[in-house]
């Protein structure tokens, strides 16, 4: 299942290119076009790199939803069914698929940053610690998005269903602190699982913005959304020619 998505990319290698490219973008955007950080202390991409990172793992699931849904609307998944294997394999074969792509993500914007000035003053195992922290957040975040795409059932509802995403991304410490937003904003944000991954991923990076103990909420709350979207998108896979 794992070489069947990876041949999708030499098919469709336009769509890669634009999942790599769209990050890199922000991130360029953010800081130089927008820029300055409100409530931030140092350099401002010190603080940007490591929230975009995180961000980078929240988006850029509608096309592992789309590429579901085709799946379920072509009747694909139906064939796949009828040969000897496990319910999640489709679904976890798309997962590992998507991991790959998003290792090639993280190491695409790591070395955007290191170009804009971005440091790690925490070291090489604080660097892989807080990649791993990030890649774990995103396992989390994409089988929230095949169980949704599965819900969806459909190409065309996955847009209206991957507009959820968004304010995930952007309700969260990825471009300035809680403390600099109105009280009950700054409240969201602080309990937002993308923000305590930023905060912890930058302690790691030794980064401005940083703190210890939100290291922690960075495994617990992935962990925890696992436990709940992973079981739920492998019995609604389950489910579906019942």
């Amino acid at each position: 299942m794992t070489r069947r998505e990876l041949a999708h990319w030499a098919r469709q290698p336009v769509q890669v290119v634009v999942n790599l490219v769209f990050p890199v973008m922000l991130l360029v955007m953010f800081g130089y076009l927008v820029g300055g950080g409100r409530g931030i202390t140092g350099d401002y991409v010190d603080f940007l790199v490591p929230g975009m990172l995180a961000l980078t793992m929240a988006f850029g699931l509608e096309s592992t939803m789309v590429a579901v849904t085709r799946d379920l609307d072509k009747g694909v998944i139906d064939r796949f069914r009828s040969m000897p294997m496990a319910d999640g394999a489709v679904l976890v074969g798309r997962s590992v698929a998507d991991m790959l792509q998003s290792v090639m993500m993280l190491l695409v914007l790591v070395g955007v940053g290191f170009a804009l000035g971005w440091r790690v003053p925490g070291g090489v195992g604080g660097f892989l610690a807080a990649l791993g922290l990030l890649l774990l957040f995103r396992f989390a975040m994409l089988w929230i998005g095949i169980h949704l795409a599965l819900v969806a059932g459909t190409p065309e509802l996955v847009t209206a269903v991957q507009i959820l995403v968004w304010p995930v991304g952007f309700l969260s410490n990825a471009f300035a602190t809680p403390e600099s937003m109105p009280g009950w904003l700054g409240t969201v944000v602080q309990w937002n699982p993308m923000s305590h991954t930023a905060t912890a991923v930058r302690d790691l990076f030794g980064n401005p913005g940083g703190e210890s103990g939100h290291v922690w909420a960075a495994v617990v709350w992935p962990l925890a959304l696992l436990a709940v979207f992973f079981p739920l998108a492998v019995r609604k896979f389950g489910r579906l020619s019942k």
